[in-house]
């Protein structure tokens, strides 16, 4: 039952995906969305690295609450559970400098000359590889 299933799943995935497409007469294929360009995939890596970066110091600092709350008083643990939120909070300050310093050098110092992705398009600094 389960194979029975799995094939009628797969056939339906490849139905839905055939109909999606549409063949030109010229041999190409008309897709229902747009790809990405290679700078639009740069520029959102680079976002996401800063996001997850962000996201992972506020669980750290997060986890160093609930170590401090559930330390019950003992001296070396609330010791761990701060040393744990004074180092989320300092990733937090480093990862918002580095945003700071990023945005001002690309759009006051170089006036959008260089771009490193997070305030501005990468299209004019990556190369174009399908011209």
């Amino acid at each position: 039952m389960k194979k029975t299933l799995n094939a009628l799943t797969a056939f339906g995935f490849l139905a839905l995906a055939k109909a999606a497409m549409a063949v030109t007469s010229g041999g190409t294929v008309d897709l229902p969305f747009v790809v990405p360009t290679l700078t639009t995939v740069v520029g959102f890596l680079i976002k996401f690295l800063f996001f997850f970066a962000g996201l992972a110091a506020l669980l750290y600092l997060l986890l160093g609450a609930f170590s401090w709350v559930t330390s019950s008083g003992d001296k070396e643990n609330v010791k761990k559970a701060q040393d744990k939120i004074q180092a989320a909070v300092v990733g937090l300050v480093i990862l918002v400098v580095v945003l700071v310093i990023i945005a001002t050098l690309e759009q006051v110092i170089l006036k959008g000359s260089f771009c490193i992705g997070l305030t501005c398009d990468l299209g004019a600094n990556l190369p174009t590889l399908l011209d």
